[in-house]
């Protein structure tokens, strides 16, 4: 008799968008065309389109939490993906639900604005993500304007990403990702520390002229966590998923969708 099969699991927490091309939506998407199973956490609710965010409703927190429990307690989750928590209550809630069910694999992507120029995390939650989530998390994204916030300083050249992220990983974070979409001039390359063996890796990135780039980091979080869910080290899931994004991100830069920064295409290794 043949052993049932079983899926790599992912859970996101993330808030939704309502354009489908990041948060929950673009999450849900990644995970599926990586070949794992997704399930969710929505932390809240966004009314939002390609031309920005035009209204936040925040999930309760023991609803957050309910949903964590629900989902742990019974699928159980290989690698969790967190993107948008908005307040630091719902960062402490999301800590304890970790916490409580032993998640071991964790991938931070500290989402704090949006493509659009949206605020997406409010300014006293980002004390609390350092203290009470960063130090939970396997590996932690941020981009350049991220990094620059956690850190207190500018961060806009591939000089000063390299350090930036030997200061991140003393937030707690073993492995940091600085991601070089917002370098100034150049290739979009990326900078990986690999805390365990001390070692920054250099991983280039072609930059590929297109408005289509909503949901860009959602997307590339969410590939690595189902990359890690499949068993891969972190270096290995991260060449994986910038694999990915970057063939997203072409793909989507032939599609017209909305007025604004579309999305990329989740599915072009499966249709075009």
């Amino acid at each position: 008799m043949n052993q049932p099969k079983t899926y790599a699991r992912v859970l996101t927490i993330a808030g939704s968008d309502s354009g489908g091309g990041a948060g929950i939506q673009a999450d849900l998407k990644t995970i599926a065309a990586n070949g794992c199973y997704g399930a969710s956490v929505i932390t809240a609710l966004t009314a939002q389109n390609t031309l920005g965010v035009t209204g936040i409703h925040a999930v309760p927190v023991d609803f957050v939490a309910a949903q964590m429990d629900a989902v742990l307690s019974d699928i159980g989750a290989d690698a969790v993906k967190i993107g948008m928590l908005f307040s630091p209550e719902l960062i402490r809630t999301v800590a304890a639900g970790l916490t409580r069910h032993g998640v071991r694999t964790v991938v931070l992507d500290p989402v704090m604005v949006a493509q659009s120029g949206d605020k997406l995390l409010q300014d006293e939650a980002i004390d609390a993500l350092k203290r009470e989530l960063i130090p939970l998390a396997s590996l932690i994204t941020p981009n350049l304007p991220e990094a620059s916030v956690l850190l207190g300083r500018d961060i806009d050249t591939a000089e000063a990403a390299r350090a930036a992220v030997m200061d991140l990983a003393a937030l707690g974070c073993e492995n940091v990702l600085v991601k070089g979409g917002h370098l100034e001039s150049g290739d979009s390359d990326d900078t990986l520390l690999i805390g365990p063996e001390n070692r920054i890796v250099t991983l280039r990135g072609e930059r590929i002229p297109t408005r289509n780039n909503h949901g860009t980091g959602c997307t590339l979080s969410s590939a690595i966590a189902s990359n890690l869910a499949k068993g891969h080290d972190v270096e290995t899931a991260v060449r994986n998923a910038k694999e990915y994004i970057s063939g997203a991100i072409r793909a989507g830069a032939g599609y017209v969708i909305g007025k604004g920064h579309g999305p990329v295409h989740h599915f072009f290794k499966f249709f075009m």
